[in-house]
């Protein structure tokens, strides 16, 4: 059933080259092959080179009749045949479908949870480990809005995340982090437990959307700073409410209000968006074991604990004492490879029913 299924996305895949190479085609219809086809390409590939491994195997049995070429084709068909069930994983992991917004870029939105100004330290500490990781990618990392507290804590920030596979690489994230340490406002030495929320958002396009202005409330107020003192001197920050679905969203990092209207739209989209990709990956999920996708931003997915220098990613069982690294966003990845590998996992025992 699978090699029949490959051969059917091999034939789609020269199907398209045919079409395309025969002109005629507007700029709409000629985009939507091309990114078929870009789709295809990495199946086919490794279509052929499974193919053509099978092959070779035929050629080099045949050739063990030979007496003075059988022990050349001995040692190379058995490393060929060594070699197939990676050949076979990779095109099994080619056919895992696709998320639609793994490519994108994304919103991340970091919210104290309980544990006061801790939880607020704590909230500034995920900041600065996700900008690391994004520094390490290359990623762009820019403020929509923040709210500080009087330590340089943070009671929530959104940040806007560009570069390749954002939001693949950073949609597990989403959920309950919860650190175990001595806060620094605690004088007696006893350790706390707080938390804060990640949530991550696939960053919407004005096509994916349709927002009507009728339903939008649009206020202007002061950009403020920590402690609620007032950084600039004119109504520059955007506040916009999506009418018919109360969701609401601030920016006020921009000081020109045009800027920051902009950029609360692609929030706000990003955000409706959101909830639309929510409810299909819900759907598409339900029959699955591992949740590790699912970004329920009430479940504990990780555990930071200061004393022992450990993080524990609770959906995995997975542990690294390698705190400081972790936090640092150089350490990261460790996890983020781990829960894609076991989404893979999960996703391929779907496929192989």
């Amino acid at each position: 059933m699978l090699l029949e299924k490959l051969k059917v996305l091999k034939s789609r895949h020269e199907e398209l080259a045919a079409l395309m190479s025969q002109g005629g085609l507007d700029g709409t219809a000629f985009n939507k092959m091309s990114r078929e086809y870009a789709d295809l390409s990495p199946v086919v590939e490794a279509f052929e080179t499974y193919e053509k491994s099978l092959k070779e195997m035929d050629d080099l049995q045949a050739m063990m009749s030979d007496p003075e070429m059988k022990d050349i084709a001995e040692s190379e068909y058995y490393a060929l045949k060594e070699n197939l069930p990676e050949l076979e994983h990779r095109l099994k992991l080619c056919l895992i479908p696709k998320d639609e917004a793994d490519a994108r870029n994304a919103i991340l939105e970091i919210r104290a949870g309980t544990g006061g100004d801790e939880a607020a330290l704590f909230a500034a500490d995920l900041f600065t480990m996700y900008k690391g990781y994004a520094a390490l990618r290359g990623w762009s990392f820019t403020v929509l809005e923040s709210s500080e507290n009087d330590l340089g804590g943070f009671k929530q920030i959104s940040v806007e995340v560009h570069g390749t596979d954002v939001f693949s690489r950073l949609k597990f994230e989403s959920g309950a982090h919860r650190v175990q340490r001595v806060p620094k406002t605690e004088a007696s030495g006893r350790i706390h437990t707080s938390a804060a929320t990640v949530a991550v958002l696939p960053e919407a396009e004005e096509v994916d959307i349709e927002i009507l202005d009728k339903d939008l409330k649009v206020d202007t107020f002061r950009s403020q700073g920590a402690g609620g003192q007032h950084v600039n001197t004119t109504d520059s920050a955007i506040r916009i409410t999506h009418i018919p679905t109360g969701v609401v969203v601030e920016v006020q990092e921009e000081r020109s209000q045009h800027k920051n209207r902009a950029k609360a739209m692609t929030y706000l989209r990003s955000k409706l968006y959101e909830a639309q990709w929510r409810k299909q990956q819900e759907e598409m999920s339900a029959n699955r074991k591992s949740q590790v996708g699912s970004g329920d931003r009430s479940e504990r997915i990780r555990t930071y604990n200061f004393p022992q220098g450990r993080v524990t990613d609770h959906r995995i069982n997975m542990t690294l004492y390698s705190l400081e690294d972790v936090m640092s966003g150089k350490g990261l990845n460790e996890f983020i490879e781990a829960l894609i590998a076991d989404d893979q996992a999960a996703r391929l025992a779907e496929i192989e029913g």
